[in-house]
């Protein structure tokens, strides 16, 4: 069943209007208001406000010059590069001002798991919106105390019973022989601090191994739909009551011992859970494994499992260990039969995903290893004589370092939970260049885009973080990452339908291939040179220490929505296709989509008591939304472009185009997702043994079954439809059309605070795709 307005007769206007945003970026408006645009006093944002919010704050932090300033507030305005989605979320704020507040400005952490705090950083981190990697490797989880205690959670008070006036904000407790009462605060910390509280009952030795009995009072938080005034969004803490004992249940297990890997990622995604049902989208996060750990490797196997009828399932027991993408770290070169291995694996299931840290760690070193030759003698020696040896060898030819930074300099292996950003307990701010907005012969727009965009991160480097590990990375390795979107419709502009066809041949390396590259290269390169070049003169002007990396290429799932974009340098879905975003029910911006003319039916996380699908949005069981959107790419009617079957571009074709923008722009890592077919895991497996073994660069990537059936698993996020069907739907939809202005049609129903607040940490279409092959 899908919800649609009552219908009415259609305006004389048959084009469709979107006020701020590009003909091309149908989801732009739904996007914006969702995502972007917070409440004032006076309503909504609009796109003009959020850039002078933002700007303001990019101002405050930065010390911008006008010039500077002028060329910044242009290019958002052109929608040709922005800053980071957090900072067009909370860029400005009077929140964001704050020191215990700062890391809500970035996407992109890693925190390495040696004490009980970093699992409070986590959750705080997530909390606040970022993104959050994990390193979880014996050499640093076999640094976390023994778990000693059992913990028996007696009672958990309900929730939101003390008035707002009287309630406290920081997290207390009291300890009486062996019982402890833990009142939680009203605030972030108060949260994320009894949560790390548990953690530290299970291993403090003042209880003897005993029984710890825990009474926890909730009284203090504040109840569902009530406002957060300084982040933004309300408060939904229903999953806040089962924390302490699900916690607890892990924590017990452990008795007498450290936790494992994967009881690791249980906590810290346990708490993540807590979080996605409180005041943010989505959590994103990132878990690396030693290469060897097999419970870790399987930790997801059959997550999904499909009943006699065809309806998905997932495992409860398992259900939170979604909330983060796996990868395992190879720390030397690994076998033909284990890159397969891998490979199959992610075909079949979605992970197995593996990473070579020694190209991380190098590429993380780009100050002192400042050549090809260099950098590759260094992953020689990492890889044939150990983490030891390699740090010898960089202390005897590049000068001495303290103990503590060189196992920083060799612990530059973390990643995001989209794998873009590289670095050891980091935090990174992005932006983001939209190609698919640019001429490709205007060298001057494309550099103008490049250094607002290099400025906008560059602001950022100015910020000092209160907790001293983040604080201490900083100083030692100050990283930024500006990456682009819409290359792929770019390069569609630059060189046309041949470029095209060329792609649906394979990228074979003939003479119009080569001179292909050859371009893509050059396009790149520049980029990339305009990047660094604006980032340390702006460091060298305000006195900050140049970062040794600054390019990257994000997912760009939910940005690129704004201009209509192709993610990333990722081909798009189709020429056109159903695009679904997804909304909490009943959301005001979804009833304008309604309005506006767009269907819409229940998410797929919305599942009867059997793990079904619902099928009725007005079920009661219903809490999602997806609004279905007809799209159009820029280029779709460019003569011949209709022929090419974007969806039958092979893995090798999308490999070669993801390792031209590794090797020439990419200086911290490039996420991708390639599509593949399981005829296509000999020659992708083949692929990456080389690039590892040859040293071409290669660090990691998702790779994802492409299944040609595209009802297979239901309500994805793209649907690939032709010509007729898209002009049928697009007609419908105007036929529909309540208010032709979708500002207009939001005013209806946008009453109280936003649900939701701010972007996911990770902006990746792959986080909402499914992670199992369909038998």
């Amino acid at each position: 069943m899908t919800l649609t307005p009552n219908r009415v007769e259609p305006t004389a206007e048959q084009f469709l209007s979107f006020g701020d945003f590009p003909a091309t970026a149908p989801a732009a408006n739904p996007v914006f208001y969702r995502t972007y645009s917070r409440r004032t006093p006076n309503g909504r944002e609009s796109w003009s406000q959020v850039g002078s919010r933002n700007l303001d704050g990019l101002q405050k932090l930065g010390n911008l010059t006008e010039d500077e300033l002028t060329l910044m507030a242009r290019m958002q305005a052109e929608k040709k590069a922005l800053p980071s989605g957090r900072w067009l979320w909370i860029g400005g704020t009077p929140w964001i001002e704050k020191p215990e507040n700062f890391s809500g400005s970035y996407n992109c952490t890693s925190t390495n798991l040696v004490d009980w705090e970093a699992f409070g950083l986590m959750m705080d981190l997530a909390m606040m919106g970022c993104g959050t990697g994990a390193i979880i490797e014996p050499r640093l989880i076999d640094q976390l105390p023994i778990v000693q205690n059992t913990l028996n959670v007696v009672s958990v008070s309900d929730i939101g019973i003390t008035p707002a006036e009287s309630r406290q904000d920081a997290c207390t407790h009291s300890i009486d022989g062996n019982k402890v009462q833990i009142k939680v605060g009203d605030t972030r910390r108060g949260w994320v601090d009894s949560y790390q509280l548990l953690l530290e009952l299970s291993s403090d030795p003042q209880f003897n191994g005993g029984t710890v009995e825990i009474a926890v009072d909730l009284n203090d938080v504040r109840p569902v739909g009530e406002t957060l005034k300084g982040f933004g969004g309300m408060a939904n803490p229903v999953k806040l009551k089962d924390l302490y004992g699900r916690v607890a249940r892990l924590l017990n297990k452990a008795i007498g011992r450290r936790l494992s890997s994967v009881e690791c990622c249980l906590l810290i995604d346990e708490a993540a859970v807590t979080i996605v049902a409180g005041n943010i989208r989505r959590s994103a996060g990132m878990r690396q494994f030693a290469a060897d750990d097999h419970a870790a490797a399987s930790a997801k196997d059959n997550l999904w499992q499909q009943d006699g009828e065809g309806n998905w399932r997932i495992d409860p027991e398992r259900d939170s260990l979604r909330m983060a993408n796996h990868t395992r770290v190879y720390h030397t070169r690994p076998t033909k039969e284990v890159v397969h291995a891998a490979v199959t694996k992610q075909f079949m299931s979605g992970e197995g995903a593996i990473q070579f840290a020694p190209e991380a760690i190098a590429r993380s070193n780009a100050d002192l290893l400042k050549t090809p030759e260099l950098r590759q003698e260094f992953i020689e020696i990492y890889c044939d004589q150990g983490r030891d040896e390699a740090g010898r060898w960089l202390c005897t030819n590049h000068g001495e370092m303290s103990e503590a930074e060189l196992d920083h300099r060799l612990s530059r292996y973390g990643l995001n939970p989209c794998g873009e950003i590289l670095g050891a307990d980091f935090h990174c701010n992005l932006a983001e260049v939209h190609l698919n907005q640019i001429d490709p012969s205007d060298e001057k727009g494309q550099a103008d885009a490049f250094r607002a965009g290099a400025l906008s991160v560059a602001c950022l480097l100015n910020h000092r973080f209160e907790v001293e590990r983040y604080r201490q990375s900083r100083e030692w390795d100050p990283i930024v990452g500006v990456s682009f979107t819409g290359l792929f419709d770019f390069f569609v502009h630059a060189f046309g339908t041949e470029w095209l066809n060329w792609w649906e041949a394979g990228r074979p390396d003939t003479e119009q291939g080569l001179a292909f590259k050859s371009q893509e290269a050059a396009y790149l390169a520049r980029w990339k040179a305009i990047v660094n070049e604006t980032v340390w003169e702006y460091c060298d002007r305000e006195g900050l220490r140049r970062p040794n990396r600054c390019t990257t290429v994000q997912p760009a799932g939910t940005k690129s929505l704004l201009t209509g974009a192709a993610p990333g340098w990722h081909p798009p879905k189709a020429q056109r296709f159903i695009r679904r975003i997804t909304f909490r029910k009943d959301d005001p911006v979804a009833m304008a989509c309604m309005d506006y003319g767009y269907t819409i039916v229940p998410s797929q996380s919305d599942k009867d008591d059997e793990g079904r699908l619902l099928n009725d949005p007005f079920d009661p069981r219903c809490t999602e939304w997806l609004v279905e959107i007809p799209t159009e790419v820029s280029w779709a009617n460019l003569p011949g472009a209709d022929a090419v079957d974007i969806n039958g571009f092979s893995a090798m074709a999308q490999f070669d185009f993801y390792m031209q923008v590794q090797r020439h722009y990419t200086a911290h890592n490039t996420s991708a997702t390639i599509e593949f077919r399981e005829n296509e895991i000999e020659p992708i497996a083949e692929a990456l043994f080389k690039a590892m073994n040859n040293g071409e660069g290669y660090i990691s990537a998702a790779l994802l079954a492409r299944f040609d059936a595209n009802a297979t698993f239901p309500r994805l996020p793209f649907e690939p439809i032709n010509a007729e069907t898209y002009e049928k739907l697009q007609s419908e939809v105007v036929e529909r059309r309540v208010s032709s202005n979708f500002f207009d049609a939001l005013q209806r129903y946008d009453q109280g605070e936003l649900t939701e607040a701010g972007p996911a940490g990770c902006d990746s279409d792959k986080c909402l795709l499914p992670l199992a092959k369909p038998n």
